[in-house]
């Protein structure tokens, strides 16, 4: 099997590919269990939010001044919404960044190797996080469907990923899905 980083972009690679959005922002894609029985750790955001409210997500946010670059805007909102220290995360590379339609946000992925999530003492945010989420690729890859969904009216044809009765699209499944291709 091939090493991670092999399988990933390096982050100015995927930086360098551009995209759309008027405001910067990071995810980290915490994949645990590599490569034996791999799995991510994924957020639901609250219900009461103003953006993106209940959605199941990366933990991630906007770049703030004060990061050093965009991997370190990853690691700082995954501290700050599921209290995931960034020492505990090998970061090993970087995905395509994807735009969002609504918000105007350019995301760029970083994907970090993390222990089992029972070992790392996550902690939801309650400000931003009503959970915190883990699932297996295995899971993720058996919950994939094209769906049509209807948002703010608007009908659209998009990947999704249901899992015990979790529904993942949107951003969050367009970069799920280029991991999960770059895996195999």
């Amino acid at each position: 099997m091939k090493d991670l980083a092999q399988l990933l972009m390096a982050p100015g690679e995927a930086a360098a590919a551009g995209g759309s959005g008027g405001t910067e922002a990071a995810v980290l894609l915490a994949l645990y269990g590599w490569p034996q029985e791999p799995g991510l750790i994924f957020t639901e955001r609250r219900a009461d939010l103003s953006k993106h409210a209940g959605e199941i997500s990366f933990p991630g946010g906007r770049r703030d001044a004060g990061d050093a670059d965009l991997t370190a805007t990853a690691l700082r909102e995954a501290r700050e919404e599921i209290g995931l220290d960034p020492a505990a995360v090998e970061v090993s590379g970087a995905l395509l960044p994807v735009s969002t339609f609504v918000t105007d946000y350019l995301v760029h992925p970083f994907v970090g190797l993390v222990g089992p999530p029972g070992d790392l003492g996550l902690e939801p945010n309650p400000a931003e996080v009503e959970t915190v989420l883990t699932f297996s690729l295995d899971l993720l890859r058996e919950g994939y469907e094209m769906r049509r969904l209807v948002r703010r009216g608007v009908a659209i044809h998009t990947p999704t990923y249901e899992v015990d009765g979790h529904l993942i699209w949107g951003a969050t499944a367009r970069i799920l899905g280029d991991l999960l291709s770059r895996l195999g």
